[in-house]
């Protein structure tokens, strides 16, 4: 019996699914030999001073790990600077107490929120103003770092000359919620970022930049506007990333799995919420580019396993040949594999895969959905509704 089309008014076909699959097959083995770590390069002639920058809103559970982590660095020549983000727990009296036990650590409290700011890019904002140093550090209240990492990045960062440096860090998955979702973000970039073409290109639309590890060359920073520029974008990390390459400066992607780690969130309902307030951002508002985009997704990853599905229980459930459907869930179990291996996340998660796709496009859904009606929230505020591009 013949099947049905997965998504009957979305065309495609099932040779155009394994040639891109085939196509991530090879950006991600290009990715797992190029992507260089942070510890790759040699020691510079000289360090220049670094400003480490944390917001922190609501944090008490995260901040006295991260600031001790960053306070611990072999580096000669750094601050620390972390900004209480008007927080109602802990973290302000953790941060006074850290104060007193450090000279380099300096602690600043928030000023109000002006309108049309996100509130953690104003945070950011306040942080890089205070700043001193020629190269500017901004990373999370929720990582942790090595004691080498900023020698490590600084190392880095003037062997590439990069007027950006940014990495992707261990993420850290103990429930199952977070284990089922998080992974996903490291699948997607490994499989279908060509890191070094993007480098290479200096395209916009090739580029990813991470927020919990951004190293930005000042001068570079202050010239395409800071994060003024993108006082209204929820996600000002790959934003900022754009207006480097837009402005002709230099990016650059490594890995620092070794060097910082980070808990996102901490179950299913944080991961779910943090997703839905950046996934529609990452492209955008581009409306078609977005919808289009997660109909392939659904396509690629879904409809293949549901074939094998279906033909195991002697079921109609699509028109893809389950011959062609062996083929395509293997080169995506491929795939899993090369970005466990680099981001080290658990393997069992490999084989619970479709499951994790299917999460991801329902979250991609409710992003969609929530950021039209106005209902998306982070960090106790609620988030304006953007302009949408079609």
């Amino acid at each position: 019996m013949n099947g049905v089309p997965l998504l009957p008014f979305f065309e495609h076909s099932p040779q155009m699914v394994l040639f891109f699959l085939t196509l991530g097959v090879i950006i991600a083995l290009s990715n797992f030999f190029l992507v260089r770590r942070l510890s790759d390069y040699p020691a510079p002639k000289r360090f220049p001073r670094v400003s480490v920058l944390v917001p922190a809103r609501n944090e008490e559970n995260n901040i006295e790990a991260c600031v001790r982590s960053l306070l611990k660095q072999d580096y000669p020549d750094y601050e620390v600077l972390v900004l209480d983000d008007h927080s109602t727990d802990r973290t302000g009296a953790i941060l006074e107490r850290l104060a007193g036990e450090f000279s380099h650590l300096r602690v600043l409290k928030g000023a109000p929120l002006p309108p049309g700011w996100f509130g953690k890019h104003w945070a950011c904002h306040q942080l890089a103003q205070a700043a001193q140093g020629e190269l500017l550090l901004f990373t999370d209240a929720d990582t942790r770092h090595a004691p080498a990492m900023l020698r490590h990045a600084v190392s880095a960062q003037m062997a590439e000359d990069a007027d950006l440096l940014t990495a992707f860090p261990y993420e850290e998955t103990l429930t199952w919620g977070e284990k089922l979702i998080i992974p996903v973000m490291g699948f997607g970039i490994f499989s279908f970022l060509p890191v070094a073409l993007a480098q290479k290109l200096g395209w916009r639309g090739l580029s990813v930049t991470i927020g919990q590890f951004m190293l930005f060359r000042r001068s570079a920073f202050e010239a395409i506007g800071g994060f003024a520029a993108v006082r209204d974008h929820a996600v000002d990390d790959v934003a900022l990333g754009r207006r480097i390459l837009e402005q002709g400066f230099r990016w650059r992607l490594l890995d620092a799995t070794d060097e910082v780690h980070c808990r996102m969130y901490h179950n299913f309902r944080e991961a779910v919420d943090g997703f839905t307030k950046n996934v529609f951002a990452f492209f955008d508002y581009h409306v078609l580019l977005y919808v289009l985009a997660w109909m392939w997704v659904t396509v690629c990853f879904l409809e293949p396993p549901l074939a094998l599905l279906g033909s195991a229980l002697h079921l109609p459930l699509t028109d893809f040949p389950p011959a062609l459907a062996q083929v395509a869930v293997v080169e995506t179990l491929f795939l899993w594999v090369i970005a466990a291996m680099r981001f080290r996340f658990p393997p069992v998660v490999i084989l619970f895969y479709p499951v994790s796709i299917a999460l991801f496009v329902g979250i991609a859904v409710r992003s969609f959905v929530f950021t039209l009606r106005g209902q998306a929230v982070w960090k106790g505020r609620t988030l304006s509704r953007p302009a949408l591009r079609w």
